[in-house]
């Protein structure tokens, strides 16, 4: 467990450190700008509460609703936040290591892309449309007809079905060397078969 945490921390350190230190990276970004910062920390502020605490988050409201996603993490929503609030993300995303769950990125989604980025160079991924089941898995699906009640791989209840969505990134809680908005991280693919 301990040369586990080790490669992990030596990677973060690597990727933290990459920029200041002058080595280049194949996706980096330029330096953000004064109001983009001060919203960044402020989303750290209100988000520290869930940074190692999933039990915490589950409380407020976000519950599972996508497995591991390959460098990238398990989604957690609260479906009672809507609207784009720096400060209250829908959907946190974590990694988890045995017992132990951090919180790496916070996710915004919409059905088609904002006309105004909701911040200073943001950028956009996707996710296709889905039925979601009550423990976490989902199946692809273009229509919610096609939903089955309950999963039937799993098992588990239908949750909710969504259309095709614009997503947003942001990685506050986890060195990303392709950016603090991309949509993957490879940093987190030691989490990947967890």
């Amino acid at each position: 467990m301990w040369r586990y945490v080790q490669k992990t921390l030596v990677l973060v350190l690597i990727a933290a450190t990459a920029g200041s230190a002058g080595i280049a990276t194949s996706n980096a970004q330029p330096a953000a700008d004064k109001t983009t910062i001060a919203q960044l920390a402020a989303a750290r502020v209100a988000t520290a509460k869930y940074a190692t605490n999933l039990a915490r988050a589950k409380a407020d409201g976000f519950t599972i609703i996508t497995p591991m996603i390959p460098n990238m993490g398990y989604h957690f929503l609260n479906p009672k936040i809507t609207g784009f609030d720096v400060t209250k993300p829908p959907i946190l995303v974590y990694v988890r290591h045995g017992d132990a769950w951090q919180l790496v990125a916070l996710e915004w989604v919409w059905p088609t892309k904002p006309a105004t980025p909701p911040l200073a160079g943001t950028r956009y991924g996707s996710f296709g449309a889905a039925c979601h089941y009550k423990d976490g898995s989902f199946i692809p699906s273009e229509s919610e007809a096609t939903c089955g009640k309950t999963n039937p791989t799993t098992g588990a209840d239908f949750a909710f079905w969504h259309p095709p969505l614009v997503t947003f990134h942001v990685w506050i809680w986890y060195p990303n060397p392709n950016g603090i908005f991309a949509e993957f991280n490879p940093l987190v693919t030691p989490f990947n078969e967890e």
